[in-house]
């Protein structure tokens, strides 16, 4: 993915009269490799397409500490003064506030002591993550991130079966913000780029638990399944499935170079809230197989784009089958133009917080 560079305190600049200053705040930044970095690279980018200065504040300006258990996410250490010296030298019209980790965190409570209103972003379900990762009850967590975000003037979410989960558990002023997909890069290709037996099976992200992978890797399917991505998980999933390839991390055009070679893409998660990965296996012309949850029943139009089920080899062998031609017409529907109108459109003026709920009608509201 080739993007215009954006780096903590980088300014990306545009001429419109109606230009604002938007500061993004999140936890999740480069070097890290997921679907919420690329969203909030692309929406910068576009963003400053757009006319706007664009500021992303990351962990890259701050001192850091490594997430215990996953070393490649590094976590902001104290960060409140800093931030608030960095905010109030930047004097945003709206700030973003995208994730809910230290920096998250730091930002909700400068805008709380300033009487600055804001919005926010659920990009992930943290409680079903955390609750595979450690006994810490999923109502508790959930909890933690209603407080969290009914702070916001608005919270976007990827999806509309993600917004009625979150309604369900109390969380309030809910919009919806799309996702696009880099068609440049991310296109049909050459079969032979794989060296494998055919069919070839391939899954690309995280490798970690929360991902659903030893459902994937136990499913007797011919053929080879391919794993491009990198996690904590990794090496115990290498030594138990040996028949299987990990490609480790790939980028960019090889990255989907792995994927136009392929012939179906595997999405086992349970867990994300939308699944970036499966509008570009789309794009390269590979159906998708998923189970039939949040992110997937969103992304996947059934029958035609992939197929859903909770046997997931059933959904595999059924999505060869599938018509490549209309896989490739409908992601030609997900556009970063599109969905970052969705998100220039949501925000809210950040000094005037009493006249925020007011200020038109959000993209995305039922």
């Amino acid at each position: 993915m080739e993007l215009t560079p954006v780096r903590s305190l980088s300014v990306i600049r545009g001429g419109h009269n109606s230009a604002m200053r938007i500061a993004i705040v999140t936890d999740a930044w480069r070097p890290q490799v997921n679907g919420v970095v690329t969203t909030l690279s692309w929406t910068a980018k576009t963003l400053g397409g757009f006319g706007h200065e664009v500021e992303v504040f990351n962990p890259q300006a701050f001192s850091t500490f490594p997430l215990p258990s996953y070393p490649e996410i590094r976590i902001a250490w104290r960060p409140y003064r800093k931030l608030a010296a960095q905010l109030e030298a930047f004097r945003p019209d709206a700030i973003h506030i995208a994730t809910e980790g230290s920096l998250g965190m730091a930002a909700r409570r400068y805008c709380r002591r300033n009487g600055l209103a804001f919005t926010t972003s659920y990009h992930t379900q943290f409680p079903e993550y955390i609750r595979k990762r450690a006994p810490i009850p999923i109502n508790t967590s959930y909890a933690f991130l209603r407080r969290f975000h009914n702070a916001a003037s608005r919270t976007f979410v990827s999806t509309r079966s993600q917004q009625e989960l979150l309604e369900q558990h109390g969380f309030r002023n809910i919009v919806r913000w799309g996702r696009g997909v880099d068609t440049e890069t991310f296109k049909p290709g050459d079969k032979d780029f794989l060296e494998a037996k055919r069919p070839v099976w391939i899954y690309t992200g995280r490798i970690s638990v929360e991902k659903g992978l030893e459902d994937f890797l136990r499913l007797d399917l011919p053929g080879t399944k391919v794993l491009v991505g990198d996690g904590p998980d990794r090496k115990a999933l290498e030594a138990r499935w040996p028949d299987a390839q990990f490609a480790g991390y790939r980028f960019g055009e090889e990255l989907a170079s792995y994927l136009a070679a392929a012939d179906v893409f595997v999405f086992p998660s349970r867990t994300d809230t939308f699944g970036l990965v499966m509008v570009e296996a789309m794009a390269c012309g590979l159906p998708v197989a998923a189970y039939p949850v949040t992110g997937p029943v969103d992304v996947v139009d059934q029958g035609v784009t992939g197929v859903l089920d909770e046997d997931l080899k059933v959904a595999a062998l059924a999505a060869l089958e599938l018509d490549r031609q209309k896989i490739l017409d409908a992601a030609q529907s997900f556009t970063w133009e599109h969905a970052t109108r969705q998100f220039e459109s949501n925000l809210v003026p950040c000094r005037q917080a009493e006249e925020a709920p007011s200020r038109g009608t959000p993209e995305g509201v039922s």
